[in-house]
């Protein structure tokens, strides 16, 4: 059965309520830089116009991190209060090196080291949500590949300083895991703590994936799929991004918000379900001469 054929015969009691009333304004906001020193982020997210933002708390493309001062700490967590923006609205992302499905031991070991470094770096910084990729099992199978996610990342959980980690889907790429909604609910069941997890969906990977939400009908039996397979209660962030790609393309290319494969009224059902369960919505949208980030978390904001 093609993914989100399921949800459209009955919405379960675990799917999104899309026409409950009520739910607060839902914050908005993008990836930005951490540049001069850490606390700058949060500056560059009120330039524009964020009311949630996402960092890496480090170099993205190096296996190695700078200690944070806890000077540069403490100014960032007292920006984020004093904003009015949020410890609930910020989210790091980890590094693009690290592959805890690896079926290599060095390379695994090296990215779990990274990934308890970054739960780390997220404590001290107050910051409440890690997003991770779930890597590649590089060929060796996707049950192999989820033995080693598990035991990679209930490592990570092991330092008990609150932060969740959260499962960002893939868009199905080769040797690539958790794509399928199945598979991404039966990964998150596996791991314990349980409270320590939680899923970060990212709208053009479902997409990608094969999961149409070029409608408002297909966007609902989409997310109703989701609530049933992953549940709604797991769902901590949402990555809103249209797609470059076409439906099933499994293409990782993210557009514009309405610009791409989804479109507006796919777009607007994701934005609501995100406020209906009062979690931030991250865009990572392309940095080109189309459209600003500001402009995009406007239109993204105009869903709402």
């Amino acid at each position: 059965m093609a993914p989100g054929a399921a949800a459209r015969a009955r919405l379960p009691e675990t799917a999104f309520k899309l026409d409950a009333p009520g739910g607060a304004a839902v914050k908005i906001g993008c990836h930005v830089s951490i540049a001069g020193s850490i606390d700058r982020a949060v500056d560059n997210a009120q330039e524009r116009g964020c009311t949630a933002f996402q960092i890496f708390t480090s170099n993205p493309r190096g296996w190695h991190a700078r200690p944070i001062p806890e000077a540069d700490a403490a100014e960032f967590r007292r920006k984020v209060k004093e904003t009015g923006i949020g410890a609930g609205a910020t989210v790091a992302h980890m590094p693009y090196l690290p592959n805890l499905a690896s079926p290599d031991d060095e390379r695994f070991a090296k990215s779990a080291q990274a990934l308890a470094r970054e739960v780390s770096r997220c404590g001290q910084l107050g910051i409440p949500y890690l997003v991770t990729h779930l890597g590649s099992h590089m060929g060796s199978g996707e049950e192999a590949g989820m033995d080693r996610l598990v035991e990679g990342l209930t490592g990570g959980a092991e330092i008990d300083n609150g932060v969740t980690i959260l499962l960002e889907n893939t868009a199905g790429q080769k040797n690539s895991v958790g794509s399928d909604f199945g598979q991404w609910g039966q990964l998150l069941r596996r791991l314990r703590p349980a409270r320590r997890f939680g899923a970060c969906l990212d709208t053009c990977h479902a997409f990608a994936a094969g999961y149409d939400m070029r409608s408002a009908e297909a966007a609902k039996a989409a997310l109703a799929e989701f609530g049933q397979k992953v549940g709604t209660d797991r769902l901590k962030v949402l990555h809103l991004n249209d797609s470059k790609g076409e439906l099933g393309s499994r293409l990782d290319r993210h557009e514009h918000i309405g610009m791409g494969g989804i479109g507006n009224e796919g777009m607007r059902e994701a934005v609501r379900a995100a406020s209906k369960a009062k979690i931030p919505v991250i865009l990572e949208t392309p940095i080109d001469d189309v459209r600003s980030e500001t402009d995009d978390i406007e239109a993204a904001r105009g869903l709402a």
